[in-house]
């Protein structure tokens, strides 16, 4: 239990260092600190900690430089000394230089860490487990199994004290032989960093069962998965409206847009990964495979994305690659609204990129500059096509010019020439007839995830009271030759059903 304190503590405390400033770093600005000289120099000194933090919550700079004018008794060759607190923190007393020593006592360093560590977890939000540990996973009531995923199975659930149902998905533990699996680590990281946006599944907290085996984290439940909404569909031969797949196609790249802002790769965006609501919300979820991205790239694997939404670079070999990689993944889920299959049904890699040389053409060093040095393009044995056929693929009568321009900008060739997501949200096509309409006015559809309910408890009857009968009524059951004890009690229940719509 105790790492899974220490785990929930550095979560929100990573989250909550990367929105507040460090007050530790040089600036140029400096705050002179007095050195304390009076019986109650502790308290003054924290007196004057606390005016700094409260400084620094009003302050537009990032960082602050502390700073003490040693007196005259401490050092003779110096006025000022830097002190890097968050320096001192990580050294022991004995190691600290004699100016040091004069300017701080050992009890005062530890005082001003636990002052430093009770501001933060103070500033957290009130659910987290920083403050009050993990809740018990006894806290929610399991009504039925959604689905199992790579890293963990997911449950829809309630919880007893607020009857808000939930998703709850338990962690595998067995990827790992001490701790807590990465992937988890990372998913938990991305969603706590960006899960506040309304197209992204927001995580709740993460619950605890009896062992380190039983760990699960809560998160909005939402009724379906566009997989399964695009086989239903496809089952009963219906199709999207084009105002609907706008709709859903601009919830998409807000919700990308969002991510990419926040310098998160998403890195495996799919239909199975993007949930609805009965509102019509379209959430990104499943962030297993995400990562954090920096200018500039660094190496990553390239065996990420399922492999029919796996962009052309990532497919020949490419190492370093950026948001690219989730506007290519955007590009077939776009072409997947309006024709309910997948654009690239490969079965293997030289499979899958054989088929999109056959629907968009063989790329040349004009179309992508580098092309031919690319890792696999020698070793691979690919197809020469001359035309881009995405119109007779998709159907001529699925989108205008300004839609097929669009769907193209999403899957071009070179990663540096492909759209954005904030690009593609000002794209014309999403001004002309028809118009999105407002997620309110999307259809629903029974929920899949809804179908194996645990079923109600019965209403009970009510229990048949003994009553005690007078002599006269005992004379005239006797008279009538009826047995008292068959006589019931002539109890009643009330039932209330929930209306139907």
């Amino acid at each position: 239990m105790f790492i899974i304190l220490s785990f929930s503590y550095l979560i929100n405390f990573f989250t909550e260092q990367r929105k507040r400033p460090n007050l530790y770093e040089t600036d140029e600005d400096e705050i002179p600190i007095k050195t304390p000289k009076n019986e109650n120099s502790q308290s003054s000194l924290e007196k004057k900690i606390l005016e700094l933090y409260s400084e620094d919550e009003n302050s537009d700079t990032d960082t602050h430089r502390i700073t003490s004018p040693m007196s005259d008794n401490n050092i003779s060759n110096n006025d000022d000394e830097s002190v890097d607190i968050e320096y001192l923190r990580s050294l022991d007393y004995d190691e600290l230089s004699e100016s040091q020593k004069k300017f701080f006592s050992q009890e005062e360093l530890e005082e001003m860490e636990k002052d430093y560590q009770k501001k933060l977890i103070a500033s957290l939000p009130v659910y987290y487990a920083g403050i009050s540990g993990c809740r018990s996973v006894e806290e929610y009531k399991t009504l039925n199994r959604i689905q199992e995923g790579t890293f963990g199975v997911v449950f829809r659930a309630q919880c007893k004290r607020t009857d808000e149902i939930v998703a709850m998905k338990k962690l595998k533990m067995d990827k790992e032989k001490d701790g807590f699996p990465i992937t988890s680590i990372r998913e938990i990281n991305m969603l706590l960093k960006c899960g506040s946006h309304p197209n992204i599944v927001n995580v709740k907290e993460i619950v605890v069962g009896d062992n380190m085996d039983s760990i699960y984290m809560v998160m909005e439940y939402v009724e379906h998965d566009m997989k399964s909404l695009l086989d239903y569909l496809a089952q009963r031969n219906k199709h999207f409206t084009i105002s609907q797949v706008k709709c859903l196609m601009k919830q998409l790249l807000a919700g990308l847009e969002h991510l990419h802002s926040e310098w998160i790769l998403h890195r495996d965006l799919k239909t199975s990964n993007l949930l609805m609501n009965h509102r019509g919300i379209l959430k990104i979820g499943d962030f297993g495979l995400a990562r954090e991205y920096g200018d500039p790239l660094e190496r990553y694997t390239s065996i990420v994305v399922t492999l029919w939404y796996r962009s052309p670079e990532l497919l020949l070999g490419v190492k370093y690659y950026s948001t690219a990689i989730d506007m290519w993944s955007t590009g077939c889920i776009f072409a997947e609204f309006l024709t309910l299959k997948p654009l690239f049904p490969g079965r293997g890699e030289p499979e899958q990129i054989t088929k999109i040389y056959d629907i968009l053409g063989t790329p040349t060093e004009k179309m992508w500059p580098g092309y031919s040095n690319l890792p696999l393009v020698k070793k691979w044995s690919l197809p020469n096509r001359s035309y881009n056929q995405l119109k007779s693929k998709i159907g001529d009568k699925s989108l205008t010019e300004k839609g097929y321009k669009l769907l193209n900008k999403f899957l071009t060739y070179d990663p540096e020439k492909r759209i954005t997501a904030e690009e593609a949200l000002k794209h014309e096509w999403f001004d002309e007839a028809p118009y999105a309409v407002t997620s309110d006015c999307m259809p629903t559809w029974p929920a899949k995830s809804e179908l194996s309910r645990v079923p109600k408890e019965s209403h009970k009857k009510p229990p048949n009271v003994k009553i005690s009968r007078t002599s006269e009524e005992l004379a005239l059951l006797k008279g009538l030759n009826v047995n008292p004890n068959n006589v019931k009690s002539s109890g009643f229940s009330l039932r209330f059903d929930a209306p139907k719509f």
